[in-house]
């Protein structure tokens, strides 16, 4: 008897574990780009409820800002010019890399220029803003931001670990023979660094060094008591790419022995969704607050004529920024223009997503790479009120039943493929917080999993809905 139990729970599958909880992080979709000609993109949320987004203009000559309630809102706000350039002198020329902050009840807006008589003298600049909406506010000119050497210097961006505000930025190091390199420096007040910089990262990687040896427009992310610094690296062309560093919160974030580099990029192009350039980020998050976001621009194309610089095409794009298991961030890819992809976990077993493995579904933990578990939810191939399932890595490939089995492939425009790639979307069959699956062209059958794998089945038994049962994130 004990060997036919055996037996029978072998060819049962592997049990599911305890329910799952609802996600805390659910799904979240935007629709990509959310500005056309705006880099170096910077969003915040304020406490008013609005986002706040600011960015380069590619006449660089002005500053501008918009606002919403919702990321998707900026798309469509009305956007208004804050400050322009000055005629003559420093702040003349070469308007760059806005971002705006709430620091101890003002808006501080920190930029960098050239000047009239020189426009490669970049240096940094702070503007203060008194009112509760910066739009209306009242600016006025802090000036420099000073800092060991007067050379080429920008993209700063201010950040507090455990109650003390430091400034990160790039700058040129007069004795090297490189562009920039990201400095840390803790602040005095808004405007004023104190004590002596550190260097956190120099470009000696190759894919730092491509064009330009550059490392420059840091970003700051905390989660789970670390500290996360993106940085974008290489020429602004179809080469530049996101680094990353990282330093525990409790550690002396001023002692470089304290941070770690990723040997590797961590955001790079994509071929296959058209994304060129990623890069010069920010993090802002969704509107329920549950979710982290990635702030980004980059180019729909790759080849650019002349100077990238002189290529007004870099847009403002964002997209749902996951964590591994080992709480260090997960960029993914960037995603195809349009609404952004989502992850589907399992009911039964939380730490299991769907994903394709050699074009098969299946169920699995610690995706890797990410976006081998990003779908995007997309109108289904059939209409009539149907979803389809694309990749987020092979666009244009669907989830697709054949012979009961779910695969990934490309759409070939038959008339089957498009009602086997075509479902309802339902309340979850074991959560109606959850989402299930069914089959347009086979009533009652749902995607499921069994043995890890993704079949089309109907369920009948408590086990098999919560295998039919999914949840976004």
């Amino acid at each position: 008897m004990a060997v036919l139990v055996a037996l029978a729970a072998c060819l049962a599958g592997p049990a599911p574990a305890a329910q799952a909880a609802v996600p805390a992080s659910p799904a979240v979709t935007y629709t990509n780009p959310i500005a056309e000609k705006r880099a170096d993109p910077h969003i915040f949320k304020h406490t008013d409820g609005y986002y706040y987004f600011t960015a380069t203009v590619p006449e660089y000559d002005r500053i501008v800002l918009r606002r919403a309630t919702t990321i998707q809102g900026l798309s469509t706000a009305q956007e208004v010019t804050i400050w322009t350039k000055h005629t003559s002198g420093v702040m003349g020329a070469h308007i760059w890399a806005p971002e705006i902050h709430f620091i101890d009840g003002k808006w501080y807006i920190y930029f960098a220029a050239g000047a009239t008589n020189d426009i490669w003298a970049i240096r940094m600049y702070v503007l203060e803003g008194t009112g509760a909406n910066p739009l209306t506010a009242t600016w006025t000119e802090k000036g420099q931001i000073k800092t060991q050497w007067e050379s080429f210097s920008l993209d700063a961006t201010t950040f507090v670990v455990n109650g003390v505000r430091y400034l990160a930025w790039a700058q040129r190091d007069p004795s090297v023979n490189n562009n920039t390199d990201i400095y840390l420096a803790k602040m005095a007040n808004p405007w004023t660094i104190t004590g002596t910089p550190v260097m956190l990262s120099r470009p000696t990687y190759s894919w730092e060094i491509v064009g330009y040896k550059v490392n420059e427009g840091p970003a700051v992310i905390q989660h789970g008591g670390k500290v996360f610094m993106s940085y974008s690296a290489s020429a602004t062309d179809s080469n530049y790419c996101l680094g990353l560093l990282s330093a525990s919160a409790s550690a002396d974030l001023l002692n470089t022995a304290n941070w770690s580099k990723s040997p590797t990029p961590v955001f790079t192009s994509n071929a296959a969704t058209s994304q060129y350039g990623p890069g010069h980020n920010s993090f802002t998050v969704s509107e329920d607050g549950k979710s982290d976001i990635l702030v980004y621009h980059d180019r729909s194309y790759k080849d650019i004529t002349g100077d990238p610089l002189n290529d007004p095409n870099r847009r403002t794009r964002v997209q749902k920024l996951y964590w591994k298991a080992d709480g260090t961030p997960d960029f993914g890819i960037p995603v195809a223009d349009g609404v952004t992809p989502q992850r589907f976990s399992s009911y039964n077993f939380a730490d299991r997503f769907i994903r394709h493995w050699e074009y098969r579904a299946r169920i699995e933990a610690n995706v890797s790479p990410l976006a081998d578990s990003q779908f995007r939810v997309v109108t289904g191939l059939t209409g009539s009120g149907t979803v389809s399932l694309e990749s987020a890595n092979f666009p244009g490939y669907y989830l697709r039943h054949k012979n009961f089995e779910v695969w990934l492939e490309k759409n070939d425009g038959t008339t089957q493929f498009a009602a086997d790639a075509s479902f309802y979307k339902r309340a979850g069959l074991a959560d109606s917080a959850g989402i299930s699956y069914e089959s347009s062209n086979f009533p009652g059958r749902y995607i499921r999993h069994y043995d890890y794998l993704l079949q089309v089945q109907v369920p009948s038994t408590a086990t098999d809905r919560g295998d039919a049962t999914f949840y976004a994130q």
